[in-house]
């Protein structure tokens, strides 16, 4: 019963591995509870899933997205546009997550009155009289 399935197949699919992916895909949808759109007749879900196949009671297209994305490895990303950035940026702003560059000319590296650094720097100031 295979061998005939199996020549049957070839005729929708010519291409003898796209037939080997396609069926082996349609066998695990139906050991995963897919529903048989043949009757069973005793056989395993490799026959069923060539026999379905032969009888083109499958959608062929549908079966090759659904083999395609399950093999995919990269998942596509969604990269936000400059607009979106910008507001991001605008947003963290206002939370005080991002210090702007007024607050960082504030801090000295420095305390006072530590190192060399604060005495060379420092003038003699007059003492006041009084």
């Amino acid at each position: 019963m295979a061998r005939v399935t199996v020549e049957d197949c070839v005729l929708k699919v010519p291409n003898r591995f796209e037939l080997v992916m396609l069926a082996a895909k349609r066998s695990r949808d139906i050991s995963g509870g897919g529903q048989l759109t043949v009757e069973r007749d005793n056989d395993k879900n490799p026959v069923c899933a060539l026999r379905e196949i032969a009888d083109s009671t499958v959608e062929l297209d549908n079966l090759r997205n659904a083999l395609v994305k399950g093999l995919q490895k990269q998942v596509e990303v969604d990269v936000p546009e400059d607009d979106v950035m910008e507001l991001l940026a605008s947003e963290q702003e206002v939370a005080g997550v991002v210090q702007s560059a007024a607050d960082d000319e504030d801090d000295e590296p420095f305390p006072e009155g530590d190192g060399e650094a604060a005495d060379a720097g420092a003038e003699e100031k007059p003492a006041e009289e009084g």
